[in-house]
């Protein structure tokens, strides 16, 4: 048992770790392979909290304090978003995406403010709660010779938007993001709590324009079994592992929703968590023995996707149509 689980895991290691490996080095070339990968911002399970304190006007926003690791540190806002731009989406992207990603960057960043998520800070460095960032000594370790034309053209990215927010209503928005959507985003309300600005929308990623936009995460039977034990253990999986999976429900954005194993209806979000998938826009099929979900695309799926915005900006659009595709019915203010 502890050898299959072994070769489990590292069937998980070859199918999930490595082609996020490979689309770090394709998605920097031709311009430098140290350019980061699209990161997807937000948790998974959370929903957006709302607002607790009034959210102060963008153009009287000037500093934020920010929790590195167990210090608060106050930054100017404009110096701290070039390091969240830095962190969140590649350098070798357009700089019309990079800007789209600033505005929403910034956005986030001040609604975070107003929820009081915590106590002493209004936004930390942890991408799994807020957004990633990274210090002049990391990207200068990482981008190497190229560290001064990346971090120019991240800084005109940041400077060409100073001090725009979208807002909804009056207030910043909760402006999520993601890698990449296969075809269309999702709607929050499949992953959290349902937001006007947040609905599905098309997005222009294909196999073909998207670097490991596909992968797949193959596990034996009893690997599976085990899986879906440790979570749901009311699931009956005595059967012929060809009856476990008796339905696989999609949403309106053609991921899936959620599937019945043994019973049980397990939602597709956490499906995604239990096997570390790197999206819910899935399929899940059972043949010799083995289990196979093919995925597509990479994050939450809710919001801009990173790839999908390089797409818009290499077709024409300006940051302003991006935000405008992604975040449908915001106002970008501070223009």
């Amino acid at each position: 048992m502890k050898k299959t689980l072994f070769l489990a895991y590292f069937s998980l290691f070859l199918v999930f770790f490595l082609p996020l490996a490979e689309q770090k080095a394709a998605s920097a070339a031709p311009e430098s392979s140290a350019a980061p990968v699209p990161a997807e911002q937000a948790p998974l399970q959370e929903d957006p909290p709302a607002p607790s304190v009034p959210v102060a006007e963008p153009e009287e926003a000037r500093t934020i304090r920010v929790l590195r690791e167990d210090a608060v540190e106050e930054m100017d806002l404009e110096d701290y978003l070039g390091g969240v731009v830095a962190a969140e989406m590649p350098a070798s992207f357009p700089e019309e995406a990079l800007k789209a990603q600033a505005v929403a960057a910034r956005t986030f960043a001040l609604y975070c403010a107003g929820t009081g998520k915590h106590p002493d800070a209004d936004v930390c460095t942890d991408p799994a709660h807020c957004q990633a960032w990274r210090d002049e000594r990391s990207l200068r370790d990482s981008w190497g010779p190229d560290y001064e034309t990346w971090s120019e053209k991240i800084r005109r990215a940041v400077e060409a938007t100073a001090g725009q927010v979208l807002c909804y209503e009056g207030q910043p928005v909760f402006a999520a993001f993601h890698a990449s959507s296969p075809g269309a985003t999702e709607d929050s309300a499949a992953v959290w709590n349902p937001l006007p600005y947040l609905q599905s929308v098309s997005s222009p990623e294909t196999a073909e324009t998207v670097p490991g936009l596909m992968s797949a995460l193959d596990c034996a039977a009893l690997d599976f079994r085990d899986v879906i034990l440790s979570a749901y253990p009311q699931a009956d999986l005595t059967g012929a592992p060809e009856t476990w999976v008796s339905e696989l429900r999609r949403d309106q954005a053609g991921r899936a929703a959620a599937a019945v194993i043994g019973g049980v209806e397990i939602p597709a979000t956490e499906l995604r968590r239990l096997f570390s998938l790197r999206s819910t826009a899935f399929t899940l099929d059972y043949a010799d023995g083995r289990f196979t979900f093919t995925v597509a695309g990479n994050g939450h799926g809710v919001g801009m996707s990173q790839y999908g915005a390089k797409l818009m900006a290499e077709a024409g659009s300006d940051y302003r149509e991006i935000l405008r595709h992604y975040y449908p019915g915001t106002e970008l203010r501070g223009t």
